[in-house]
Parts: structure tokens; sequence; C-alpha cells
């Protein structure tokens, strides 16, 4: 039976009243300004975003040093990234996100390995910058191909007042040529991740971009054509995937930002004609930066999805020539029939089948044009650390009755599908198995649950291929979700 959109809403504030009945007064004051449902017209989801999580809580948050070493630093892959401050830090962010690349790990490439400065209590006491000092060294010594060394600050080095920028400098004039930077992103600051996305860009406009000598790089010749990858960390692949469209378009891609990254590739971006922003959360800020110093114009693109890639390309095209947009034209006629077939496999198993989605970065409203390419509905969706200006972006691809929940608790999430029922859940590593022992099909959105890639068509099939695999499987037939247990 189809349900109106005004009684979905209806149904909507009704499971939002429920939920917040479980919390005490004051806190479900709080979290109901994270929760709500989109209404059409309106100039963003209607929710709170951005604002410190509640302790007592599941929140799904991170911290600013994840979100500058484990996000925008860490798959940059010729330099060596020094998790300064106790193991613990380094080591449970030590797998990464799937950051694929190109090179020889431990030579020249070195994203899948960890260095820490494993502080103890003396150095607690005593400070860690003669420590620190003697691992640039030692990383000098084992590591001579390395590029660069970035100092990720851990929560200790920001409580106790570690100089670690007179240690960056007087490293960088002893190995001179050599990037050796500090990045300020202690875990306790701001409210979630996102800050350390933040702080690292913050970090390459003052440490690569303001000492990056114009003539230290006179072999690179600039072209019409030359973009960026921003906000592109290459999991599973993806990066690759778009590249090869903006390539056969005819755009030369000088840099990717920072899924294969190299320190030159940051070096040379300045010099791009467009800046082409994927994920908007972890890169705006510096997209930015270089729009009003070097005057390079940015604009955001998706490429989950057919219809997305589609009109990604054509505005990807419009600033250029006529040749670019002739050819964006061609290579859109040329993916067509690959789209068709994959429909035609996937879609009629797919139709009007229910998602939700809580995931980070771009995600939540990324996605969506891939699934209602499928035929899905998406029917929830939020954000982990998303701003004011991300639930804004995301009024263009929800339709209206969505159930919106910002930093949405584990209690919270829960009794939403209990309640929803969707087909299917994408969210992170920590929901998960949660789900999937209620019986619901679930797909981890946040590194494609080592699959992709999922960006352009190539990754559209892909893309197609798991969801179906996640709801048609027939294990679901053996699981029996409480709901279905006490209807």
């Amino acid at each position: 039976m189809s349900v109106t959109v005004e009684e979905r809403k209806a149904a909507n504030k009704a499971l939002i009243d429920e939920v917040l009945t479980a919390y005490p007064e004051k806190m479900a004051k709080r979290r109901a300004k994270h929760l709500g449902t989109f209404e059409d017209g309106k100039p963003d989801c209607g929710v709170k975003s951005n604002i410190k999580s509640l302790p007592g809580v599941m929140t799904i948050r991170g911290c600013a040093y994840a979100g500058s070493k484990g996000v925008v630093w860490g798959p940059i892959k010729d330099m060596i990234h020094i998790s300064h401050g106790p193991v613990g830090c380094g080591q449970y962010s030590w797998g990464a996100r799937r950051n694929y690349y190109i090179g020889t790990t431990g030579i020249d490439t070195f994203v899948t390995m960890q260095f820490t400065s494993d502080f103890q209590e003396k150095d607690i006491v005593f400070g860690g910058d003669k420590k620190l000092d003697k691992i640039i060294d030692e990383i000098q010594e084992l590591f001579p191909l390395n590029k660069g060394i970035s100092i990720q600050s851990e929560c200790p080095i920001g409580l106790i007042g570690d100089d670690i920028e007179a240690v960056s400098k007087k490293k960088s004039a002893q190995y001179e040529g050599h990037t050796i930077l500090p990045v300020r992103c202690e875990g306790f600051r701001g409210v979630s991740q996102s800050l350390g996305h933040h702080l690292a860009n913050d970090a390459i406009r003052d440490w690569i971009f303001d000492k990056a000598d114009p003539d230290k790089r006179p072999e690179f010749v600039s072209t019409p054509y030359d973009v960026a990858i921003i906000g592109d960390y290459n999991i599973g692949g993806d990066a690759w995937s778009s590249r090869i469209l903006l390539e056969e378009i005819g755009l030369r891609v000088i840099a990717q930002w920072s899924g294969d990254g190299s320190i030159a590739e940051l070096e040379n971006t300045p010099k791009a004609k467009l800046n082409l922003l994927h994920c908007y959360r972890s890169m705006n800020y510096i997209s930015r930066h270089m729009e009003e110093k070097y005057f390079i114009p940015w604009t955001e693109y998706n490429f989950f999805g057919p219809s997305m890639i589609e009109k990604s390309l054509r505005e990807i095209a419009s600033h250029f020539d006529d040749t670019i947009k002739a050819n964006a034209e061609t290579v859109i006629a040329k993916y067509r029939p690959l789209v068709d077939a994959v429909n035609a496999k996937f879609r009629a198993r797919l139709q009007d089948k229910t998602v939700m989605l809580f995931v980070g970065g771009l995600r939540p409203r990324h996605v969506i044009g891939a699934y209602e390419d499928l035929g899905m509905n998406v029917v929830g969706t939020g954000y982990e650390f998303g701003h004011n200006d991300d639930y804004q972006r995301t009024t263009h691809y929800v339709k209206d009755g969505t159930l919106i929940y910002d930093d949405v608790t584990g209690y919270e999430f829960e009794r939403f599908v209990e309640q929803v029922q969707p087909d299917l859940v994408g969210s992170g590593i920590k929901e998960k198995y949660v789900f999937q022992k209620m019986g619901v099909p679930f797909r981890q959105m946040h590194s494609w649950d080592y699959s992709g890639p999922y960006h352009g068509y190539d990754g559209y099939a892909i893309f197609a291929r798991d969801m179906d695999m996640a709801i048609s499987s027939p294990v679901w037939g053996l699981a029996k979700a409480p709901w279905k247990k006490n209807p």
C-alpha cells in the first residue's frame, strides 16, 4: 500500500517523538534539534549540526586527529606521516581506508605503514621534542626516498605544549629541500573529525603553498586543460575511475587530493585551471583559499551513478571550450549502453527498494542519485559530522518527507530502522554487524565494504552488483528481524 508524503511526515514525527521519550528531559530537548523531516521548499533540512555530541550516547564520530591523519594527509603516498603521541592513535588509524596507490611500499610509498613516536610517561613529563627530532633523523636514514614528513599531533602534544613547529623548522633547514611540517590536529580540538580536515587544509596552505618555490619545478608545463581532483581519497580506486572520464573528455589531471597523491601534486595544484571538488566537507577550505589567492575557480562534481555523472561532466565541460563540451557528450553517449545493460540486469530486482543512510563526508547526499538510477528510494539520511551547508546541499538530492538525523546515536538509529524497516542500510563499520544481526541487509558505505570503485560508469556497475548482492542474498530468509518475530 502506497503512503502519501503527508502520512510519511506524520509517521516520522511520531517516530521521533517516541524515540525522544527514552531520554531525560534536557537531553531529549537537545537531541530533538538534530532530528526531523525534510520539507520541500525549505533552504536546508531543518536540523542542527556541527554541535558537540552529548556524553553517554553512542556517537559514531571521530576526532580531529582522525580527520587530518586518517583522511587528508594519510593517503599522500610519498610522504611519511608520524602519529606523534602514544601508540594507540597510530595503531587504530593504521588500517587506513583502502586508499589505493601506485608505488613500492617502504621504498617510495608509505600509506599502509605506521610511524609513531610511541609516547611514554617520561615523554609526557619531560616533553617529546628531542624524541621527535631523533625520529626524523631515523626516518631519513631508513627511508631516504621519502619526499616529506608530516607530524600529526595527538592529544598529549597540545596538552603538554610540545613545540612541533620549531622542530619542523629546524629539521627542514637540516634536510634542505625536504618538506617537514606540523599539523596541530590534537583529537580534543573541535567537535568531530571535521575540524581535523580544516586544520589539515590550513597546514597545506601554510607549509606547502606558502613555502613552495615557483622555480622548483621548471619541468612542469601548464596547458589550458589542467584540472585537479580535490577531495577524492581513491577508496577502492575511485579517483582512478574519475580520472579516466576526465581524461577521456580531453582534460589533464595534474593532481589528486589525496588518494594516490604526492607532495609534488600538491605543489602543482596552484597551476590548475579548475579545481574539481568531490568531498566538499573535507576540502572546501583549501579550494576557497586557492580561489582567493590564485584565482582558480572550483566546482563540485558527483560521479556516483549515471544521472549525476552526466550532469557533472556537462558542468565541468562548461568551464572549457567547445572541444571539451563536444567530448563530454561523446563520452556520455559511449557509456550509455553500459548503463542500459546494468539497469536491465539489476533494476527489476531493486525497483522500489528502500534505503536508509548514515555516513560521513559527502555520501549521505552524493550516493542518492545512484540508488535512484537503480529505482531505489532513500527514505532516511544523515551525516556524522556535517555542517549546515552540507544540509543545505542535501536539499538538492532528497525527496519531500525524507527522515533526517544528524550525529544519530546508536539507540536512535536502531529504533528508526526497526520502525521504518528499510530494505537496505548503508552506514559504517560500527553499525554493520548490529543491523546484520537484526536481519537487515547492509552495505558499509565508508570504504565500500571491501569492494569498489563506486565512482564513474565502471563503478556504477560494481555499485549495482553490490547492492543487489546485499538485498537479494538468500541468507536473510534464515534470519528473523525483531519486527518479523513479533508483528
